[in-house]
């Protein structure tokens, strides 16, 4: 990473680490080479919920535990990550193997959302964990401040649905147009098509049903107002 990249990407994590190998590692895809990111991202994955479960508990001091679950899972699944991600124009500073750069693997949802919990497992080696609570709370403040019990997270497959028989349309097609890789870290490419607009939107992730709905998100987006 140069200079100038890695303070741009400084500025928009709102951290400098110490320990500037850290990053790099957590930015490093296994494709990359034998020094990858996947052990900072267990680490991360951890972190996030935790400081995620905290933040909601202040939030809402009545919430049942189902709803605060609720909240925490979708601010901590992968859609949310790798939205974050996108916020960071993180894909640009990813180091990927030239595999994953040519199917496209700096904007894969799955992979922006790994990067971000192992940049969190970085921060948290780099300088503690009240650091990493503090970075993380930021990242999310204007997410969590959006939220209300009253809102029932959907999946977007769901949402689109709706959307569709509210409108007396034709439900979606989804179909898997290409997978490719090992059988154990397989890439799908999964299409979605509606019929009465005569439209079509793919996903990209490591599973048919990401893929599935980073498709239908797509579509949500074309078709909602």
């Amino acid at each position: 990473m140069t200079p100038a990249k890695n303070n741009g990407l400084t500025l928009a994590l709102g951290y400098k680490f110490s320990n500037a190998d850290l990053l790099h590692q957590a930015l490093t895809h296994r494709s990359f080479g034998a020094t990858h990111n996947e052990r900072l991202e267990f680490l991360g994955d951890s972190i996030l919920n935790l400081v995620i479960a905290e933040a909601l508990y202040e939030k809402f001091p009545a919430a049942k535990e189902g709803d605060l679950s609720r909240l925490r899972a979708s601010l901590v699944k992968g859609d949310t990550l790798a939205e974050v991600a996108r916020d960071f124009a993180l894909g640009e500073h990813l180091r990927l193997g030239e595999g994953e750069l040519r199917s496209g693997g700096q904007t894969r949802s799955s992979i922006l959302a790994d990067a971000v919990e192992a940049i969190i497992g970085a921060i948290f080696l780099d300088a503690g964990f009240a650091q990493a609570r503090a970075i993380v709370r930021t990242w999310f403040q204007a997410r969590m401040n959006n939220m209300s019990l009253a809102i029932e997270e959907k999946d977007p497959k769901t949402l689109l649905q709706e959307l569709l028989q509210g409108r007396k349309k034709q439900l979606p097609v989804y179909e898997v147009v290409d997978v490719e890789g090992e059988s154990h870290a397989q890439v799908f490419t999964v299409s979605c098509t509606v019929a009465y607009i005569d439209s079509v939107t793919t996903g990209v992730a490591s599973n048919r049903r990401a893929a599935e709905k980073e498709a239908a998100e797509k579509m949500l987006a074309l078709l909602k107002p």
